[in-house]
């Protein structure tokens, strides 16, 4: 990710706290149980990652994002949105709300100005903190209550992809290879190891460069994605990326059988049945696949385990 992790639909907490209780859940809760799978996942699978970058286990934000009313609530332009717990960012004191000025001396990006909302501002803070070494230590300069402080935080190396809640009902999720967007129902349906079970598949998708093997194979996406050569491209990435998937989820320390369960169990409620958009496979397909898949992964297989699919990565589709 160019970061730390990428979030839609954040406020500040000290705006949170005017804000009605049952607002709470839906934009702390969520976001907090998004970043704390991200990093499991993210870091337990670094070395399958060719992209990597340093994670610290929290999420920026900036005041630009937000209308012009709620910017005076920020101790600086951009600032901690969250911290995951037990992550570097935790262990180094950083908190949610602390103001970040500076990253090894380079100082965070001033706003543009004007009264428009945009992500340019945290996007410029994500990116240097990208750029360092992934496993160097970080020199943050924070603000909190007026007052500015040094701390040091130990990051581990981890997959370069972002993750966003999609705020609304859309009950699904997605992947470009840079970013990976989880639809806000799939929290309110599915506890965290079934929601992994989706953000393991959609990494899997950055892992194994679909959306740049697509583009080279020349599919359309759109109105004709389900037909012909583009619907089996698209399902062969998508088969690919359950595959994966699992092998993700056992190396971050849950068991893959959870990928099987998910699809066999609660499939119907996402596959869309006789509905189902035929670029991805029917949800009992998908778990017999992934069943198939991990049968045939050796007993003694290590953690993190690289399965011979990533090999596919590099190979044209079809």
């Amino acid at each position: 990710m160019r970061l730390l992790f990428l979030f839609a639909s954040l406020l500040p907490a000290a705006l949170l706290a005017a804000a009605p209780a049952a607002a709470e859940p839906t934009l702390l809760e969520v976001d907090q149980r998004l970043a704390a799978i991200a990093w499991r996942l993210t870091t337990a699978n670094a070395t399958l990652c060719r992209d990597q970058q340093p994670v610290i286990g929290a999420a920026l934000h900036a005041a630009d994002q937000y209308p012009p009313a709620l910017r005076a609530a920020f101790a600086a332009p951009v600032a901690v949105e969250l911290v995951v717990p037990g992550a570097p960012a935790a262990a180094a004191g950083v908190a949610a709300d602390d103001g970040l000025l500076a990253v090894d001396g380079a100082a965070v990006a001033a706003p543009a100005g004007g009264d428009s909302t945009t992500s340019v501002t945290r996007d410029a803070a994500q990116a240097l903190i990208a750029s360092h070494s992934p496993a160097a230590p970080l020199a943050l300069t924070l603000r909190r209550a007026g007052a500015e402080r040094s701390v040091t935080v130990q990051p581990r190396a981890g997959c370069r992809v972002e993750f966003e809640v999609l705020a609304g009902n859309k009950l699904g999720a997605s992947s470009d290879g840079r970013v990976v967007q989880v639809g806000g129902r799939l929290f309110e349906l599915f506890g965290d190891d079934q929601v992994a079970v989706v953000v393991a598949h959609e990494l899997a998708h950055a892992i194994l460069r679909h959306r740049a093997r697509l583009e080279a194979a020349g599919v359309t996406w759109g109105m004709f994605a389900e037909l012909g050569r583009n619907g089996r491209l698209f399902r062969q990435t998508e088969t690919e990326a359950d595959l994966l998937g699992a092998y993700l989820l056992r190396n971050a320390g849950w068991d893959p059988q959870l990928a099987v369960r998910f699809w066999r169990e609660e499939g119907g409620k996402i596959d869309g049945g006789f509905f189902r958009s035929r670029t991805h496979p029917s949800a009992k397909a998908r778990a017999d696949a992934i069943a198939a898949e991990l049968a045939a992964m050796p007993a003694d297989a290590p953690r993190p385990y690289a399965p011979p699919l990533l090999a596919k990565r590099d190979t044209p589709l079809g």
